[in-house]
């Protein structure tokens, strides 16, 4: 049975299209619908740019190298300017303040006290844990301190009155150098942070105790903060059965 062809306008590919197709074809003799040839194995190596490695991590640093290693003294201004102004929004009062403060303090406390711990156990090979109160007490007011603000402190005391107070004082204490506390808040103490730090480590040495940062301003020293330590009875106890 034979089949009429269909019409040339009707058909799938009419000749004229065929023509047009193989005009266009890739494998057509034109260089214009010609497509390029690939580039060699020297040329793509010669052209490709060298691959970066990933950026170093802040924790692959060696500890022991950053031990001398300065902060900028403007960001950490404003870096804690931030913390006690982003704090003073979510709180209620001035105690309320202090004691976030101190709570932050305790965070930064517990660190520093690890990463000294670390140091003194790598770099020596008799590392030594003091387990009476007046040397750890020397190791906040002389290490600790140079840890945290560069210097240490400048004195220490034990209180008269008290047998369970001591006190660490700092003439000028460098989180207070650059803030002005407004009047409704003027006995705030923003030394709280500081206080925080010596109460975690306190806790760390085995001395627990309760740390709170009071004002005590002279003509000499406008910014002058003492540090006041409240032990608990149990680490009395334990100096006194130490002494026999």
């Amino acid at each position: 049975m034979a089949y009429s062809q269909p019409h040339p306008r009707l058909s799938v590919l009419s000749n004229s299209s065929q023509s047009s197709v193989d005009q266009f074809s890739p494998t057509s003799s034109s260089a214009r619908y010609s497509l390029p040839s690939a580039p060699s194995i020297h040329t793509t190596i010669g052209s490709a740019k060298p691959t970066q490695g990933p950026r170093p991590n802040i924790y692959d640093r060696n500890l022991n190298k950053t031990r001398i290693a300065e902060v900028s003294a403007s960001s950490f201004t404003f870096l804690f300017s931030e913390i006690v102004q982003y704090t003073h929004k979510r709180v209620s009062g001035i105690n309320d303040l202090e004691r976030r403060l101190n709570t932050l303090g305790y965070r930064i406390g517990t660190r520093v006290l690890e990463l000294m711990v670390w140091r003194a156990e790598s770099s020596s090979k008799a590392p030594k844990r003091e387990i009476r109160l007046v040397p750890a007490l020397m190791v906040i007011h002389t290490q600790v301190w140079k840890a945290v603000y560069g210097k240490p402190a400048d004195a220490i005391e034990k209180s008269v009155e008290n047998a369970d107070e001591y006190m660490i004082i700092d003439n000028d204490p460098p989180i207070e150098r650059n803030i002005s506390v407004p009047r409704d808040l003027g006995g705030l103490s923003c030394s709280s942070f500081t206080a925080g730090i010596v109460e975690a480590v306190l806790d760390g040495f085995g001395f627990p105790a309760r740390v709170t940062a009071h004002g005590t301003p002279t003509a000499q020293h406008p910014s002058r903060t003492t540090i006041l330590i409240k032990l608990e009875k149990s680490v009395l106890e334990r100096e006194e059965l130490l002494k026999q």
